[in-house]
């Protein structure tokens, strides 16, 4: 097999995939997959951290529209973040990888505090880190999550998992000919509106020099085949 073209990843995970066909809750199929898919690339000596939304449960954005605080709402996005947390981790488990769950917001009795430096040192042991809860404050999105803490951990790339393959310049659900973009730059994103991730994290990501590497999900070995170097969905970057 050849050698993985990334060493230290993000794998950002929304909770809409966790949810599958259902729409609601958690497959506990698609779980199954994941936690396979990322066994495969710890296997080669990679290190693997996730971050994984929440919109399966519970979408703060959706509260806040509806009339309820948005800090509360968001609050509770972030719990919803811990549960797809937890349950990815005792996915992982029972694939035998050993995986550490960090949150933004403290509950000692069922995930660690986020530190940074313990986060780097259980990847170095090659423990895949969950990081859940967000950034720990509200008005922040979990692609916010991802950028900063690829930016802390300093991770080399960002696999946005979705289920299109790639970025498009229109929904591809609503308009089938819509164009696929192979290489974006972070500008490109920003002035077109891309929706790739929100623009606060793009922003991090460009001031950080973090590529973004959007795939879809659903194809099982896909996040693999990133790993690997494989050109597959749209990178966005710099150099696109």
């Amino acid at each position: 097999m050849k050698e993985p073209k990334y060493r230290r990843i993000v794998l950002k995970l929304s909770g809409e995939a966790l949810a599958g066909s259902q729409g609601f809750g958690i497959d506990q199929d698609i779980l199954h997959s994941i936690a396979q898919q990322v066994k495969e690339v710890n296997e080669l000596q990679v290190q693997v951290a996730i971050v994984v939304g929440g919109g399966n449960i519970w979408r703060g954005v959706a509260g806040s529209s509806k009339g309820m605080d948005r800090a509360t709402a968001d609050y509770m996005g972030m719990l919803a973040t811990v549960m797809n947390s937890l349950a990815l981790q005792d996915a992982l488990e029972q694939q035998g990888v050993h995986t550490r769950v960090q949150t933004a917001i403290e509950m000692r009795q069922i995930a660690e505090p986020y530190i940074r430096r313990r986060a780097i040192r259980h990847l170095e042991k090659r423990r895949v880190v969950i990081f859940a809860a967000g950034t720990g404050n509200p008005y922040f999105s979990t692609d916010t999550a991802a950028a900063l803490r690829a930016a802390e951990i300093e991770a080399e790339v960002i696999l946005m998992a979705k289920r299109v393959d790639g970025v498009y310049d229109s929904d591809p659900v609503k308009n089938p000919d819509a164009k696929r973009f192979n290489d974006l730059g972070y500008i490109e994103v920003l002035n077109k509106g891309l929706g790739v991730m929100d623009a606060t994290a793009t922003s991090l990501c460009m001031d950080n020099s973090i590529p973004l590497i959007v795939f879809n999900l659903n194809e099982k070995g896909n996040i693999l085949k990133v790993v690997l170097g494989e050109k597959i969905g749209t990178f966005v970057g710099r150099d696109a």
